[in-house]
């Protein structure tokens, strides 16, 4: 026999400690589902919303990259994106550089 049915046959509530099992992975289970709702779920939300908003970039929108730099769109190729910033500089930055500006997502709804 092997050791799991000898454990199991000294068991003197076969049926008791089934359930008992069942219910020691309940609060692993509770801490996976919180898990998922309030950290993997909306990081999933977060970064659909970033790929919609790069994919919706437009010659003219001002944006703000992650670096902090503000200016406006002059040209968008595959990747990268070339910004104008003050003084007519112009900056070519990847696309995944580009930050959601709040206060533009504001104004646009």
């Amino acid at each position: 026999m092997n050791l799991l049915n000898i454990i199991l046959m000294a068991s003197p509530a076969g049926q008791a400690n089934s359930q008992s099992s069942w219910m020691s992975f309940l609060p692993l289970l509770l801490i996976v589902v919180v898990f998922y709702f309030f950290f993997i779920r909306p990081q999933m939300k977060r970064s659909k919303d970033q790929k919609k908003f790069r994919e919706s970039l437009e010659k003219g929108q001002k944006v703000i990259t992650i670096g902090g730099i503000h200016g406006r769109i002059v040209e968008i190729q595959d990747t990268t994106v070339t910004i104008e910033v003050e003084g007519q500089v112009r900056l070519r930055v990847e696309k995944s550089a580009i930050a959601i500006d709040n206060s533009q997502t504001i104004e646009n709804k």
